[in-house]
């Protein structure tokens, strides 16, 4: 029977590739190598310096033992940490409170209370050290109030931790509210059948539930706490921190190979909670299930009231605290003279010069907002939406996460390394504006790219497969279909570019020129001229700016779901 069948060729058929999927590699390639080229490359650099003496000779390991050897410097490791580490111990429970008022109780003004607490995320974080030196400085108006707590200033660790409590506040909170969103009602309602008390339902239940919420809440805040400049170069006074001694060692004493160290040893704390939080998100499991229930909060008028007056006593800080600053710039002459008058907004926008600081802000703002979001974007639909060059994707995704584990202030030494060296092709970057742009979409790629990512993993791949078979393009069915479904996400990376690259100071204080100069940084020159007053001014006008925006990008929104989401709502 085998003799007179015919022989079957049992080698695999080898498929063609089309030539839309060699695009969609050459385009994923263009993004890997942007990414190498602005991320990996000055990265690696500041390795090749930490391992280099000054005159560029290789001496291995020789700066790290004259950093052991610093006693200052090792004194500044330990700042950085117990700070970091009293901070996260005050603001993540605090943060936890306010969360939980908000998920589990029926209180009035929740929006409202939301709206309140998001406001230090509008104006860079060293508005909070400005305004406590006005409630709290030489001549402030609560200076006899500490010194009655026994304190002598505020200006060094006190100082330093009350600021960085206001301004890591709502990102702890934003982690917080969704770990206790989510929670299967069902729980709750045996835990009452078998009588169980609240304090055991909270200890059993909220708590398991929360404690990787809790986890990354605290990992954030304390790489935000460590990784700061802003907070410690204002109120920080004698008392140095690893990210202050970054910046003396290369602008004041022009010592990168140990600057280079330091940026290492910033760098470490963030890779090693990075890497703890991959961990804990791994070993996460659902907590909501396809049978689950959410959770409705009982109305109880004391609990309810005790929930309102704890965030009212939040929400009262943190006004007071922007309201000090507005005071303050608005003031003729602190303390002397508290007459309302524009002197310090024209003394810090004309007589400063910042007001082409404020203009080079919005248009590295609009620049990071435009370019960050198509680079994401794309970068993101290619690794999700096309197929083949596993190698290559591999090398993207690594990249693409990457950011979330480095600080600013190593990122922007990195750039000095990197883009300074004169036999760079890349070299005629440096000091321009462009570079900045560049540098902070970098600095913020991760989140963005995560964003983009949620909303592509969304889309049924279906799409994707009935164009293929279609002989459509890729990039056909990337603009007639995914973008339009995918506008809401854009928007919300294009405001969180917009009002990140408004605020950062880190990412961008060794890269600027006199030409080139933003409004963040400007703010720092003020303090250091002792024109706090006008300081105080210009981070207002840059929150008033990022609130503007982020009405506009609201508004743009709304306009953007009426134009393309119309298939989500039904008519009945």
């Amino acid at each position: 029977m085998s003799a007179v069948l015919p022989a079957v060729n049992t080698a695999p058929v080898k498929q063609t590739s089309h030539w839309t999927d060699r695009v969609a590699h050459v385009a994923l390639f263009l993004v890997a190598l942007a990414l190498v080229a602005f991320l990996a490359l000055p990265l690696l650099t500041i390795l090749v310096q930490a391992l280099q003496g000054k005159d560029g000779e290789f001496v291995a390991l020789a700066n790290f033992v004259e950093y052991a050897k610093t006693p200052s410097l090792l004194g500044s490791l330990w700042n950085s940490l117990w700070v970091s580490s009293v901070v996260t111990m005050i603001a993540v429970p605090l943060a936890f409170g306010f969360a939980y008022a908000l998920a589990r109780s029926c209180m009035p003004l929740k929006p409202l209370f939301r709206g309140i607490t998001l406001i230090p995320l509008l104006a860079p974080s060293l508005l909070s050290a400005i305004s406590l030196i006005y409630w709290f400085g030489n001549q402030g108006v609560l200076k006899a109030w500490i010194v009655q707590l026994g304190w002598r200033e505020i200006y060094g660790a006190p100082g330093i931790v009350i600021a960085e409590c206001f301004a890591v506040f709502p990102h702890a909170l934003m982690i917080l509210v969704t770990a206790l969103s989510l929670s299967d009602a069902r729980l709750y309602e045996a835990a009452d059948a078998m009588g169980t008390s609240a304090a055991r339902k909270f200890f059993t239940i909220t708590l398991p539930g929360a404690k990787y919420g809790l986890i990354s809440a605290a990992l954030v805040t304390f790489t935000l706490v460590i990784t700061d400049f802003g907070i410690p170069k204002v109120i920080g006074g004698s008392f140095n921190v690893l990210a202050t001694d970054v910046f003396k060692l290369v602008i004041g004493q022009q010592d990168f190979s140990k600057g280079a160290v330091v940026a290492i040893l910033l760098l470490a704390p963030a890779i090693v909670t990075f890497a703890v939080d991959g961990y804990v998100s791994r070993r996460q499991t659902a907590m909501l299930t396809a049978r689950a229930v959410p959770y409705r909060p009982k109305r109880s008028a004391r609990y309810d009231a005790a929930m309102t007056l704890y965030c009212s006593f939040i929400a009262f800080l943190v006004l007071a605290m922007l309201g000090m600053a507005i005071f303050a710039s608005f003031a003729s002459f602190w303390p002397y003279n508290l007459s309302p008058s524009l002197r310090h907004y024209v003394m810090g926008l004309v007589d400063a010069e910042v007001g082409e600081g404020f203009v080079n802000s919005l248009k590295m703002a609009a620049g990071t907002a435009v370019f960050g979001t198509a680079l994401v974007f794309c970068g993101a639909y290619l690794m999700e939406k096309t197929q083949g060059a596993p190698g290559l994707r591999g090398i993207v995704k690594l990249l693409a996460m990457l950011p979330m584990a480095v600080p600013g202030l190593v990122l922007g030494l990195g750039y000095i390394f990197f883009f300074n060296e004169p036999k760079n092709p890349l070299n005629g970057l440096y000091h321009t504006l462009a570079l900045l742009t560049l540098c902070t979409i970098v600095h913020f790629y991760t989140t963005g790219h995560l964003t983009a990512v949620t909303a592509l993993k969304s889309l049924d791949s279906e799409f994707e497969a009935v164009s293929a078979s279609l002989k459509v393009p890729f990039f056909k069915t990337f603009w007639r279909v995914t973008l339009p479904i995918c506008t809401p996400a854009l928007v919300d990376i294009a405001r969180y570019f917009f009002i990140n690259a408004m605020t950062t100071i880190s990412a961008v204080v060794f890269l600027y020129s006199p030409e080139t100069k933003v409004a963040s940084i400007a703010i720092l020159n003020l303090d250091e001229a002792g024109e706090i007053g006008a300081a105080a001014a210009m981070a207002v006008l840059i929150g008033a700016a990022s609130a503007v925006a982020t009405l506009l990008f609201m508004a743009l929104a709304w306009w953007v779901n009426r134009r393309t989401q119309a298939w989500r709502t039904t008519d009945r």
